[in-house]
């Protein structure tokens, strides 16, 4: 598989395309990384309300069993420090919902930042590559020898720009119908550059 082009000035900007996407996604990633700690710190009051709330129920607890062992009374006496108790239970179990949105919402925002922009940028990058890739091994499969540059010629002819062309010969078309050698050589080199590859070494 040719993941890279043969010419050294599409390979260059080929492994340039590829740190830039890599250095995109590191930035993007850290960009996430960023929004979901700073989301998270909402989760701060939560566990606050938490501790405070699960401080309470036990000190209500402590207490409730102290006043049970109070003889004749203490079981009516306990009733009200149990009441107060499932209160603060309840307290700390909001605490402990208010800490799991935090942090739900962190991740779902760290994960959106992140995510949108790198999809976006692979995908480009990753369709470009396998567009290259593709056209790189159809035409290597056809390139065997010298012999195949006359189709890559004849591609150049239909596809190439005019001053490209001109530069190869006054008369591309008719010099690529009476086979001049050197001038279906030069018109296939103009249309192989163009996929990232070598034309090969004549025999």
């Amino acid at each position: 598989m040719t993941l890279y082009a043969q010419t050294p000035r599409r390979r260059m900007f080929q492994v340039l395309a590829d740190l830039l996407v890599i250095a995109w996604v590191i930035t993007w990633v850290r960009a996430g990384r960023w929004v979901h700690d700073t989301v998270a710190v909402l989760a701060g009051p939560g566990r606050t309300l938490e501790d405070a709330g699960t401080s309470l129920s036990d000190g209500l607890s402590s207490a409730g069993d102290t006043v049970a062992r109070v003889p004749l009374v203490g079981d009516e006496a306990r009733t009200p420090f149990t009441a107060a108790g499932n209160a603060a239970d309840s307290i700390s179990q909001a605490g402990v919902e208010v800490q799991e949105g935090a942090m739900q919402l962190a991740m779902l925002l760290g994960l959106t930042i992140a995510a949108v922009p790198i999809l976006l940028v692979v995908a480009v990058w990753f369709i470009a590559r396998a567009r290259f890739v593709s056209r790189a091994r159809a035409a290597r499969r056809i390139l065997d020898n010298a012999a195949d540059l006359d189709l890559f010629a004849l591609r150049a002819l239909a596809k190439q720009p005019v001053r490209a062309l001109a530069r190869i010969s006054d008369d591309p078309a008719d010099a690529w119908r009476t086979k001049d050698p050197d001038v279906v050589r030069a018109l296939a080199a103009l249309e192989l550059r163009s996929l990232g590859l070598r034309a090969p070494a004549p025999h």
